[in-house]
């Protein structure tokens, strides 16, 4: 079995390469947790994977069958709260429920019905100033948004959401004083690496584009 540490692993003219067919194709991507309005006007809550951000617009991956998809084509409005790495308990107790009654045919295996997804979770709901989904209180970035745009992906069997966000919230403890920036030295995003959680590891160096450049060790 090859040990080498991932932090040292670099490929190079003699590096092997081997032809695989991976189930999943999340190599290394944020968790984030939306939360939107079900017809009854309560809340879901859903932790995805599949997500990045193009200026101030998010496009978010979801399954076609979930509530969330099912929300978002109905109420646009939606929070993208972005947990850090020592949440990820509080992700995963969230993982096996949907908000769907019946539970889809998709689910039908390993998932179960949940209403109040905060309180399966542990998590608190925290009053947005925009929109009327709930913010997850505890997650150190919080992303109100609406949906512009909510279609298939070309396989037919997920949808696609490019949501535009509209206010920021950050916990004060990773921004840098005085400006509107994230400290990328305070905020590790939970990361969802082939279905395992990781946080980052330490800095290597800075986009010749950062606004908070400084000296690696």
């Amino acid at each position: 079995m090859h040990t080498t540490l991932p932090s040292t692993l670099s490929a190079g003219p003699g590096a092997t390469h081997l032809e695989i067919e991976p189930s999943i194709l999340y190599f290394g991507t944020p968790v984030a947790l939306l939360s939107t309005e079900n017809q009854d006007g309560s809340f879901n809550l859903a932790p995805i994977s599949s997500a990045w951000a193009l200026g101030q617009t998010v496009v978010i991956g979801l399954g076609r069958e979930g509530q969330t998809a099912y929300n978002l084509a109905r109420r646009p409005e939606l929070v993208i709260s972005l947990p850090a790495p020592a949440q990820w308990p509080a992700v995963e107790r969230l993982a096996p429920l949907t908000g769907r009654d019946p539970v889809p045919l998709a689910k039908a295996e390993g998932y179960r019905f949940e209403p109040d997804k905060f309180a399966a979770a542990g998590l608190t709901g925290a009053p947005s100033h925009l929109v009327r989904p709930p913010r997850v209180a505890e997650c150190p970035i919080q992303l109100e948004a609406r949906a512009q745009r909510v279609g298939p992906d070309v396989s037919g069997e997920f949808v696609i959401v490019e949501a535009a966000v509209c206010t920021v919230h950050a916990d004060a403890r990773i921004v840098v004083p005085g400006t509107d920036h994230i400290d990328p030295a305070a905020w590790s995003p939970l990361i969802y690496n082939f279905r395992h959680y990781f946080g980052l590891g330490p800095e290597r160096g800075h986009s010749h584009r950062s606004q908070t450049p400084r000296a690696c060790r």
